[in-house]
């Protein structure tokens, strides 16, 4: 047998683990009603996981740390601003590639985005979707170490006053819902949202932790994360 024809033998086997395992996950969950904060595309994945839509407008974008939790310090006051855009940014020199955002002065950067038009047309949309729940105990928040957020952000970030938070960094930190990635010391920073969000399986049941509030971990989440079908 081929090498071609093993791989792909194998790509179909873990394809047909991920649906089984997105059904339990479905049915396990039920119908808890959430929404997800994060700085960048981790919190997409849940919802791609449920199959929910998408009642948050952080999705398909990234805050710079200082901007993410100065936002968050604010949260009600810096949503309810009117989203504009800019051509440059203040966190770098470069022609921006994407639409840049601005709620008043915080930079929202829509690195997934063809034009300013959608961008704005998503954002509302799924904004509106938000202001429909309005118990914060039901939002849950991320943050992690990725565009110039360092660990004074992050202790920052974990005085906020609300009931949910999880946080990823290179550092190890004594904070009880933070998790330490010891194994990308020498990147500097943690993976980009896709891939954090599969290795976050390996140290918190991500979806009990939304259905529950229980920060745990089991031997099915690990499972799904050596076997990469979350």
């Amino acid at each position: 047998m081929g090498l071609s024809i093993i791989r792909n033998t194998r790509v179909k086997f873990q394809d047909f683990l991920k649906k089984i395992a997105a059904r339990v996950d479905k049915r396990s969950f039920g119908n808890k009603e959430f929404v997800i904060i994060a700085n960048n595309c981790w919190g997409a994945e849940i919802y791609k996981r449920l199959d929910r839509e998408y009642n948050t407008p952080f999705v398909g974008l990234f805050l710079y740390g200082e901007d993410y939790v100065r936002l968050l310090e604010n949260f009600d006051t810096y949503m309810s601003y009117p989203l504009s855009f800019i051509n440059s940014s203040k966190w770098f020199n470069q022609t921006p590639t994407y639409p840049i955002g601005l709620l008043n002065d915080i930079e929202i950067h829509f690195l997934h985005y063809k034009s300013n038009d959608e961008a704005q047309l998503k954002w509302t949309r799924r904004l509106t979707r938000m202001n429909l729940v309005r118990d914060k105990n039901n939002y849950f928040f991320k943050i992690c170490d990725n565009a110039l957020t360092d660990e004074t952000l992050i202790y920052r970030f974990h005085q906020l006053p609300f009931k949910n938070k999880i946080s990823f960094s290179i550092k190890n930190l004594e904070i009880r819902e933070h998790i330490y990635l010891v194994d990308y010391e020498h990147l500097g920073f943690v993976p980009n949202g896709v891939a954090l969000y599969i290795i976050t399986y390996r140290y918190v049941d991500l979806l009990n932790w939304i259905k529950t509030g229980e920060f745990s971990n089991n031997l099915y989440s690990r499972a799904k994360a050596m076997l990469r079908i979350t």
